[in-house]
Parts: C-alpha cells; structure tokens; sequence
C-alpha cells in the first residue's frame, strides 16, 4: 500500500503548482491509501492555503502532519505561513518557541518566522534582531540572501529620525 501511496505523492510532486486538478486528486489517492502520510498532507495543506485561501483548512493538513512527524521539518516554514496569514500570533510565537527546541530543526527558517510576527505587529526593532539571529543560523548563500531581503525591508519600515535644526536657522 505504501508504494501505491509513494506513486501518487510523486504524481502530485510532479503536477505541483502548475496543474492543481491532477494534483488534489493524486492526493486523494495517496491519502485514502496512507491516510498519515506527512508529504502528502503538508502538500494538501499547501494548495488549501496558497492556492484556495482556505487557511483553516491548511491548519488542520499541517498539524495532522505534524501529529504524524513533529521531525517533519519541511513542514514548519509553511505551517508559520499560514499561521501568519490567517494572524494566528500568539499560535505562530508558540510554535517558533517549540520548534526552536526540536532537535535539528533549521534555526534560520525558525528565526526569519518569528522576525516576520514581529514585522506584522510592527515591532521592527524585534524583528532585526531575530534576523540578526537568522544569519548566525544560516549556513547557505542562497537563504543568506532572503535574509539580507527581508532585512531591507524591514530597516525600510523604521521610522525616520528627523535631522536636527542646526543654531544658525533657528535664529
């Protein structure tokens, strides 16, 4: 049964974003074979939160997989999404601060999440500082990059300090 669930998981890899139909229902095939299958469940939690809006729906694919495999690493940063769509803050903040504990769990992805609630409540300050935290975590050029980006922007939504008057103009 596996082998038939493995089968459809990688017709639904392979449909996956451009042909959604042909996905969802390799999906549904896999899943009524292998009903707990993480790959399976966080793609459906995928299509459910970046293509159909249904961020509710998403929630309950990403936690049955999570319930599955809390190692399913893959997982996390699409579960912070949706959690940060759907404004889920005190949820997402409680699942950064677990996931910071599991044993392998990538830091970085972790660090940029939290730096993303704080964006949302406009703590920008906060926010550097977990990218701050990100880029001791990253070990890669490529995700060091997204860091840089997200950092940018951030430093863009600071307040600006007004220039002091100097003497001269005041008198």
């Amino acid at each position: 049964m596996k082998t038939l669930a493995n089968n459809y998981i990688f017709k639904a890899l392979d449909a996956f974003p451009y042909d959604l139909e042909e996905a969802v229902e390799a999906l549904t095939y896999a899943l009524a074979y292998e009903e707990k299958n993480v790959v399976a469940l966080c793609l459906m939690g995928r299509i459910y939160a970046e293509h159909l809006g249904d961020f509710e729906k998403a929630k309950k694919y990403y936690t049955e997989a999570l319930a599955e495999n809390m190692y399913a690493f893959n997982v996390y940063p699409h579960y912070i999404n949706v959690l940060l769509w759907n404004e889920d803050y005190e949820e997402v903040k409680r699942f950064i601060d677990f996931a910071r504990t599991v044993k392998g769990s990538d830091k970085a992805i972790l660090y940029v999440g939290k730096a993303q609630l704080h964006e949302q409540k406009q703590a920008y300050k906060k926010s550097l500082h977990c990218l701050k935290l990100a880029k001791r975590y990253t070990y890669n050029d490529d995700y060091m990059r997204i860091i840089k980006e997200h950092t940018e922007r951030v430093k863009d939504k600071l307040p600006k300090k007004k220039k002091k008057k100097s003497k001269k103009k005041q008198k």
